[in-house]
């Protein structure tokens, strides 16, 4: 009788997508844009309760559980750069816009098939999963965004920064 080794191949993982870097600038009047509606719905929410004060951030948190979906995020540093991976499953390239400053990187995604209907400035929800993200996540170290890479693979929106102590002592002129 012959043995049989089961093989347990994993599939392949798909191609990474390099993504656009944004003017932080612009992104964040597009973020402005997510903040008001947050507010719009933590005032709703104050509302339906009496207008009773004291329950400001409860109602601030619920909007946003409500209108944004969680990012998970991790990060690990070495001493030229700065690792961030962050999951947007569902999200692909089109539908992410990210912004690297020296201290902060920002992702802000909207999903093409909205479960929003914009209706003058108030937002009806249509489905049971946000459709939005809004993650700004500040780094440790100064890193140079110029030099950074960003790339979306699988559901993970990768980011590989050069911290910027690390360029001015490769760039020092020799004594």
């Amino acid at each position: 009788m012959k043995s049989r080794r089961a093989s347990h191949q994993q599939p392949p993982e798909p191609p990474a997508a390099l993504l656009t870097l944004r003017n932080p600038e612009d992104l964040r009047r597009e973020m402005q844009q997510v903040q008001l509606a947050i507010a719009h719905r933590a005032h709703e929410l104050f509302e339906t309760r009496g207008s009773q004060h004291g329950h400001d951030w409860d109602d601030w948190f619920r909007a946003e559980s409500e209108l944004l979906r969680p990012v998970s995020v991790s990060m690990a540093e070495s001493n030229d750069r700065i690792s961030v991976r962050a999951d947007v499953v569902g999200f692909d390239e089109t539908e992410l816009k990210v912004s690297i400053e020296p201290h902060r990187i920002t992702i802000l995604g909207q999903k093409k098939t909205s479960g929003m209907k914009a209706e003058s400035r108030t937002m009806e929800r249509t489905g049971s999963d946000p459709d939005q993200i809004l993650e700004v996540v500040d780094l440790a170290a100064e890193v140079a965004p110029e030099r950074a890479v960003v790339e979306l693979q699988g559901g993970v929106l990768k980011f590989e920064l050069p911290t910027a102590a690390t360029i001015e002592v490769a760039v020092a002129p020799a004594a």
